[in-house]
């Protein structure tokens, strides 16, 4: 059996583990479990790609049954980041974004879909293209995301990165 849990809806995708929910003092608006008025995102690798659904509530929209633009821009910047951690091994901040507010996001017709992938490197700045789908999976937004990386050494030492293992799911999560 793969060290990586395959997710079952979806052989191709690896669910990735949030190995920060145990630590003290974590309550990450973007992705914490337990942050009451959080986003709560969870995430799947699949191939270059990280990848995340996420079911929108009354409480984030902008407009009636509209997703906030400060609220798509910070999904895209939390799938960012953890593909930092994920695809990079590291950790980082974001230093630049531009985005792209193309349609409006329904939060009321159902599930979104996040992706996102590393464009570049240059140094240490990380270029990564992000999207977020509607139900229907129509592009709604689009951002590019400038992620200064620490090396990794500084990353765990400073910026809690538990190393690249700590995101590997087991068989049984």
């Amino acid at each position: 059996m793969p060290k990586e849990q395959k997710n079952k809806q979806n052989p191709g995708m690896q669910k990735i583990k949030n190995p920060f929910v145990k630590r003290d003092g974590y309550n990450c608006f973007g992705c914490s479990p337990d942050n009451p008025i959080g986003l709560k995102l969870q995430f799947e690798e699949e191939g270059e790609f990280l990848v995340a659904h996420w079911l929108p509530e009354q409480q984030f929209q902008g407009w009636n049954n509209t997703l906030h633009g400060g609220i798509q821009t910070t999904l895209l910047d939390e799938l960012a980041s953890w593909l930092v951690f994920v695809k990079l091994k590291t950790s980082g901040v974001t230093s630049r974004m531009e985005v792209k507010l193309r349609k409006p996001v329904p939060t009321n017709k159902g599930s979104l879909f996040l992706k996102g992938k590393l464009r570049e490197m240059n140094r240490n700045i990380a270029v990564i293209d992000t999207w977020l789908y509607n139900h229907d999976m129509v592009l709604c937004t689009e951002a590019v995301m400038h992620y200064y990386t620490f090396p990794q050494d500084i990353a765990k030492e400073k910026y809690w990165y538990p190393g690249s293992e700590a995101f590997v799911s087991a068989p049984e999560d």
